[in-house]
């Protein structure tokens, strides 16, 4: 999960860069809350940058699929992030976004309780 974690910040970092030095946004901001709903921990990671066209979102967990720049990055963290949530703890990992509304990324995953012997 440390690296769902890192790819998901170092993403949103990314975003509010960018927004931040194009003049987009005077105030980058990056919002971490997590809550308990029933049986499921929600982890969202959300910033305030530019917002993720909807013609892309549904590629984002594509494995090599990247909106940055050339030399920045592999196109490789949403993808495995999207395995690990989804194949190694049976969550899922979910992307909402607008343009100029930034970007949230939403886990939801079971919370599992070890049975006592």
């Amino acid at each position: 999960m440390n690296q769902v974690f890192m790819n998901l910040l170092a993403n949103a970092i990314d975003a509010i860069e960018d927004c931040f030095q194009k003049e987009l946004c005077s105030n980058p901001l990056i919002h971490i809350s997590s809550e308990q709903v029933d049986d499921n921990a929600i982890i969202r990671i959300a910033d305030n940058g530019v917002g993720i066209p909807e013609e892309i979102q549904s590629r984002l967990f594509d494995p090599f699929f990247t909106t940055k720049a050339i030399g920045r990055g592999t196109g490789m963290g949403l993808s495995i992030s999207y395995q690990i949530i989804t194949e190694k703890h049976g969550g899922s990992l979910q992307c909402i976004s607008s343009p100029g509304a930034g970007a949230e990324f939403i886990i939801t995953m079971p919370i599992r309780v070890a049975k006592s012997v």
